[in-house]
């Protein structure tokens, strides 16, 4: 018991120590494989559940912060003109961009909580999270880009795609069961079939037996 008491100590140490790190700004571990591992899981587990949530849920009707209608409006206000259905990586990476980000960012600060965590963003809102489609963004910049995919009817196409293949599954499983109901119908009536016939033998042989027997 002692063992796992102690080993159950330095797992609950473990974790309180990656939760820490996982608090501080991405600037403060610079290149710490463990730290940016646990950062790729945590912003994997997030990316996950999101797009589950827009899979299942028409994403109009979706609230991501307590304060969606101020990052859209001042999203809007300062790039009104950014297309974001499919990004252009330069958009939000270049140094010129950044410039323009790093206020709209900063706005966010004890407002939305763990505005600046790494977060993985898609490029073409119609894709899923593949390598391909996927960069790290900073958590308000994400929230501001899904935001506005969301209430101008972008995410609209994940939503539709998931839930015809789910009608098509469900369409395809309903008639395999109705195929099977009818083979099952089949064999019954046969196995009647063959009950009627037997018990026709059996009384046409019993009224031959009295027959003889008089």
């Amino acid at each position: 018991m002692e063992a796992s008491s102690g080993t159950d100590e330095r797992v609950s140490g473990e974790l309180l120590s990656v939760a820490h790190a996982l608090s501080l700004p991405a600037e403060s571990y610079g290149n710490d494989p463990d730290i940016e591992m646990a950062w790729a899981m945590r912003a994997m587990q997030h990316a996950e559940v999101y797009y589950k949530l827009i899979s299942s849920v028409d994403p109009q009707f979706l609230k991501l912060t307590k304060v969606d209608d101020q990052i859209y409006s001042e999203f809007r206000e300062i790039f009104e003109k950014l297309r974001i259905d499919v990004l252009d990586p330069e958009e939000l990476k270049s140094e010129s961009a950044k410039e323009k980000w790093r206020p709209f960012c900063m706005k966010f600060d004890g407002i939305v909580e763990d505005f600046n965590y790494g977060t993985l963003l898609r490029l073409d809102c119609s894709q899923g999270y593949t390598e391909e489609n996927t960069i790290f963004a900073p958590r308000i910049q994400f929230f501001a880009i899904e935001i506005a995919r969301n209430r101008e009817g972008y995410n609209k196409a994940v939503y539709i795609s998931v839930q015809d293949r789910e009608r098509e599954k469900e369409a395809n499983n309903g008639g395999e069961e109705g195929a099977d109901s009818r083979e099952e119908k089949a064999k019954k009536g046969e196995e009647k079939e063959v009950d009627r016939e037997a018990k026709k033998k059996t009384v046409k042989g019993g009224e031959k037996e009295k027959e003889a027997n008089k």
